[in-house]
């Protein structure tokens, strides 16, 4: 199939480049310049606008964005609609509030085209591993995407949610059971560091990973940053940031009555991390960076 992908960071390049090597005409645009250069070495074709993208491309058209929530994403939604032609296909595979997709699909299904929410996940590692997608919106409009999601994800990789706004819903929850999963990697590796022991933190990890009910992918991105950064996590400050998923997770089970006792607990210790330095932000940091290639910060 074809498909148009606009906005080149650290998922849509690798997502791009997925595509592309699935055989995929991929059109990929970005508001800067060089990003685009990057993908068409991967064997993209490049678009200089939103309305290149759009007019390279034929009806019903996938038209994707990846950007990041909140005003960029209205704009570079209305921008596809300037140029598009009723009946294609909008998505937005950004870490949006559900609500504003349900708000979306309303407004552009009003115009004739149809819409998707797409949550997700899998960061830096996904162009290899495949990216786990979750996804709401019509039917209509899934099978139009389905063999850019069947490329994108592993095997049993994505799966079709219901209505607009059930796709960005469920990546909200997976987003807020991180942040939970990583607070008590955190703090278990913390006490183990305040220890008596002298443990070597990366050994731990290693161990765990044998078969034990707390292994997971998480705790392999532990492993891997106690070997590139030491057990002392010295170089790195213990100040992690929160981009919206884990407060509209919290305020959710507030909507709804459901006690959500680790997760708000999660949320809060992220506040915390941003007024004082600890090992259990440290610990965050750097998984934080490991599976999202996210910044951190370096201590002074």
């Amino acid at each position: 199939m074809e498909i148009g992908l606009y906005g080149l960071g650290r998922m849509g390049s690798n997502m791009v480049t997925r595509l592309a090597r699935g055989k995929h005409r991929v059109v990929a645009g970005n508001r800067s310049p060089e990003p685009v250069q990057e993908a068409i070495g991967h064997g993209a074709v490049g678009a200089k606008s939103i309305q290149d993208l759009v007019g390279q491309l034929k009806p019903p058209r996938v038209l994707w964005s990846m950007v990041p929530a909140g005003d960029v994403t209205d704009h570079t939604l209305d921008e596809f609609t300037r140029y598009a032609s009723k009946g294609d296909v909008l998505v937005d595979g950004g870490n949006s509030n559900f609500r504003d997709s349900m708000a979306r699909a309303a407004k552009y299904g009003a115009r004739g085209f149809r819409f998707l929410d797409v949550g997700v996940s899998g960061g830096i590692w996904g162009l290899d591993n495949g990216f786990c997608m979750m996804v709401g919106g019509p039917a209509d409009a899934v099978a139009i995407a389905k063999p850019a999601l069947d490329t994108l994800a592993p095997p049993n990789g994505w799966a079709h949610f219901g209505k607009n706004g059930a796709g960005h819903f469920v990546k909200m929850v997976h987003n807020g059971i991180e942040y939970g999963m990583m607070q008590a990697y955190g703090e278990g590796f913390e006490l183990l560091h305040a220890s008596e022991f002298a443990l070597d933190l990366r050994m731990v990890s290693q161990v765990w990973l044998q078969g034990s009910v707390v292994r997971s992918w998480l705790l392999e991105l532990a492993e891997r940053a106690f070997a590139q950064e030491g057990s002392d996590l010295a170089e790195i400050k213990g100040w992690v940031e929160d981009s919206g998923e884990g407060r509209w997770t919290v305020l959710e089970a507030v909507n709804h009555g459901v006690p959500m006792t680790a997760i708000s607990h999660s949320l809060f210790a992220r506040f915390v991390s941003r007024q004082e330095d600890s090992y259990a932000m440290k610990v965050a940091a750097a998984l934080r960076n490991q599976f999202g290639g996210h910044a951190v910060k370096k201590e002074d």
